[in-house]
């Protein structure tokens, strides 16, 4: 198939090199011009994935927006999630008839409270059985380095679910499929919450004790979040929840991890943003996901704890304290 990725980061650029190995044409999208350049002419994005010597062969890449989704059959989204919406509006009249737009993007866009999907199909005008969205336990450098990973398709259309599996399946990438799009959405971008709290303890000295019980209860609230926000509670058991979390909250190759971390080493938001080189996807996230507690009546300890550490900078003390609370309730 022809297959696009729209944005080359670290994510989008080992995306197209799986697609690539799945022996797809893989047509890179970049707004900056040494980027394009490096792929194009030198097979190397130095920029964005130094790791990786040479990309596959059957990758390029481009500047031109109408070019690079010009007879697509999938395209694939990886953009930074806070500015998706903006950058997704020049090819609202590009994108073929019949192409499967997907995203990678992990997050709720902060002034809307939205999920990918749904600013992905508002941006693009899209149909909801040509959207797809993948997540899961898929640390991006890793993958680049080709160990074996999984990931999960979504889609309301399991043909086109399919359809994108089979662009991204490898000898050491598999994909699985589901038709739960909410579910998988609200574990990619909820448990990032979790891994700033758990990056946040490791940062402050704790260890796996305080961790298990962040990512435990986590995993909880983020469950009933989703369940009342009409996913499938078993989505969150599986790769995109139980999987991405444990890769996500156990690696310092994941930004959220590090950004929380240099907050329980006792930098602020401003400094560790500083540190990180930008804001982690976690932070903005954080308080989307108080403000989801509240609009679907469930409790969000976790998320409010968090929101009080980047809105107020109290302790990692205090935060684990706001965690426990002092009340004896049922698991």
């Amino acid at each position: 198939m022809k297959c696009t990725v729209l944005g080359a980061g670290a994510w989008g650029t080992t995306f197209g090199q799986v697609m690539a190995d799945a022996g797809n044409d893989v047509t890179m999208w970049a707004i900056e011009p040494e980027i394009v350049e490096g792929i194009r002419d030198r097979h190397h994005n130095a920029v964005r994935l130094p790791s990786v010597a040479k990309l596959p062969d059957n990758m390029t890449a481009t500047g031109d927006r109408a070019q690079a989704v010009k007879d697509a059959d999938i395209i694939v989204v990886a953009i930074a999630a806070q500015f998706a919406r903006v950058a997704l509006a020049e090819f609202k009249d590009l994108i073929p008839d019949a192409a499967v737009v997907v995203s990678l993007m992990k997050g709720i866009e902060r002034n809307t409270k939205k999920r990918m999907d749904e600013v992905v199909r508002e941006a693009l005008d899209l149909p909801a059985e040509r959207f797809a969205a993948v997540s899961g336990p898929n640390l991006s450098k890793e993958i680049a380095d080709r160990q074996p990973a999984a990931t999960v398709v979504a889609c309301e259309n399991l043909d086109n679910a399919r359809k994108v599996a089979s662009a991204c399946t490898t000898s050491y990438f598999k994909a699985f499929i589901t038709s739960d799009v909410i579910g998988l959405e609200m574990c990619g971008s909820l448990k990032n919450v979790v891994a700033l709290a758990v990056g946040m303890a490791r940062g402050a000295g704790y260890g796996e004790n305080t961790a298990a019980m962040i990512e435990t209860r986590g995993l909880a609230e983020l469950t009933a979040l989703g369940k009342a926000a009409g996913a499938d509670p078993k989505t969150f058991a599986g790769l995109a929840g139980v999987g991405d979390l444990t890769a996500t909250c156990g690696s310092p190759l994941s930004r959220n991890y590090t950004f929380g971390a240099n907050l329980g080493k006792g930098l602020s938001v401003e400094e560790a943003t500083k540190a990180s080189n930008g804001v982690a996807e976690g932070v903005p996230t954080t308080d989307a996901v108080v403000a989801l507690g509240d609009e679907l009546d469930v409790p969000t300890p976790l998320a409010y704890a968090m929101s009080r550490v980047l809105n107020e900078g109290i302790s990692c003390q205090q935060m684990l304290s706001e965690l426990l609370g002092t009340e004896i309730t049922e698991e």
